[in-house]
């Protein structure tokens, strides 16, 4: 095998059971991070989607959607479109978030080129954004250091920077800087602003002020382009709604979702768009073809409905929504007190805690301290399986963590949870003060400001 990192040791897990996974050496670990990427929002040993994979494979496990199509991928279709915000009625389905990503954009191209304006193919984003490790998902995040040695088949794409406490609380300068993009690409030329409508990985439960949003909507009335979601980790429930952009104030055009869908016993994506995206191909050549193997095929559809029909049977998105805020609190009561700790934010069962400099309660920690890293690897001593997301070079996010638990965990396994992250990051922030003590924090760098 070649792991994703081969200086680590890897848990060999053998065996999963509700919010538990244990490894070959019997131990057992909290899962305070669905599966490790957010989509087992089910838990583990789930038998009703075991059963309706089962049940599906004995009809038909596959076919290929370019000349057939299923049962399963029809009723999933019109599932999705029913809870999805209004509008959203076409739906082609993929086999993860990057290829949704990916549909998306192909998407938003197709419905520029079908209306006649074949100009437009830029696209922007906030740079501290991650959707998918392809080349043209990946071409989407300013984030540079993930781009590493793949820059020369990234095509570059213009960024703005993010709306946080630091840099931009009420989110003028964000739209400044998206005017500011439009203006050097040429409005004519952009199809669309892609981003997430709350963040998971690159800022971990972030989203930018109402400002930005009313203004984002402006400037697509404006300007043309299409708006598109990454909804990878937030759709199918885990922001307290089925879609987080049930809560913006407009509706966006084309929403991409994945890992909740399959809720980790499929896997299996979908681009959902508006019905004028949906009508700019049926007016015009009639055809939207990507040629992927698993696209739609009846086995990963059939545990996509098993999945919807838990989230209702089980009231479990009702969960996350009235869950979600006690939970922040709990975890914010828990890491309390703690210097290193300047922020925790949440929406749903996706939180996300901020770190600093516990000298000045500010400045990003110095790299060299590896604090993400660290607090991860602290967790999993203590049994808990966590994410945390390393400083970037931009400047414009630090050490951070994700806190995001299937949405069948109980009272007690949450409060179990909060209890081991926070004595990890106990154990973490103790260190941090003693490799600090006496020295000066950094003065705090200021991000560039041409982010594109």
């Amino acid at each position: 095998m070649l792991p994703p990192e081969l200086d680590r040791r890897y848990p060999l897990i053998v065996a999963g059971d509700g919010v538990w996974v244990q490894d070959a050496a019997g131990r057992r670990y909290l899962d305070a991070m669905s599966g490790g990427s957010m989509a087992l929002t089910l838990g583990h040993g789930r038998e009703d989607l075991i059963e309706a994979a089962r049940a599906q494979a004995e009809k038909v496990a596959f076919v290929h959607n370019e000349r057939l199509t299923n049962p399963a991928q029809e009723q999933l279709a019109l599932e999705l479109a029913s809870v999805a915000p209004e509008g959203m009625e076409r739906v082609h389905f993929v086999t993860g978030g990057s290829e949704a990503n990916e549909c998306a954009l192909r998407l938003a191209r197709t419905y520029h080129v079908e209306r006649g304006e074949p100009r437009r193919w830029r696209v922007i984003s906030p740079a501290q954004g991650y959707h998918g490790p392809t080349m043209a998902t990946l071409a989407l995040t300013g984030r540079a250091g993930l781009h590493g040695p793949l820059t020369p088949y990234l095509r570059e794409q213009p960024h703005i920077p993010p709306s946080t406490w630091r840099f931009d609380p009420t989110g003028e300068q964000a739209l400044n800087a998206l005017d500011d993009a439009l203006e050097q690409a040429g409005p004519e030329n952009v199809a669309a602003f892609f981003s997430e409508a709350i963040s998971a990985a690159a800022l971990p439960a972030y989203t930018p002020p109402p400002r930005f949003w009313e203004g984002l909507a402006e400037r697509r009335e404006r300007h043309g382009f299409l708006i598109c979601f990454d909804e990878v980790v937030t759709g199918m429930g885990r922001s307290g709604s089925w879609f987080a952009a049930d809560r913006m104030p407009f509706t966006p055009d084309i929403i991409a979702t994945a890992k909740g869908l399959g809720a980790g016993y499929a896997a299996i994506g979908a681009a959902i768009c508006h019905e004028r995206v949906y009508e700019a191909v049926a007016r015009g050549s009639r055809s939207f073809t990507l040629g992927h193997t698993w696209d739609g095929s009846p086995l990963p559809c059939a545990v996509g409905l098993a999945v919807i029909d838990a989230l209702r049977r089980e009231r479990l998105i009702e969960r996350v929504a009235r869950r979600g805020s006690s939970l922040r609190e709990e975890l914010a009561e828990a890491l309390h007190g703690i210097a290193m700790v300047r922020e925790v934010r949440g929406h749903g069962f996706l939180l996300g805690v901020e770190y600093v400099d516990p000298r000045d309660g500010e400045s990003f920690l110095p790299a060299t301290l590896g604090v993400a890293g660290r607090i991860d690897d602290v967790a999993l001593a203590h049994g808990l399986v966590t994410l945390s997301t390393q400083p970037t070079g931009d400047g414009y996010a630090g050490d951070q963590s994700l806190f995001a638990p299937p949405f069948t965990a109980s009272d007690e396994e949450l409060a179990e949870m909060v209890a081991r992250f926070a004595a990890a990051v106990r154990e973490v922030a103790d260190y941090v003060e003693r490799e600090l003590a006496g020295q000066k924090p950094v003065p705090q760098r200021v991000a560039a400001a041409d982010v594109q």
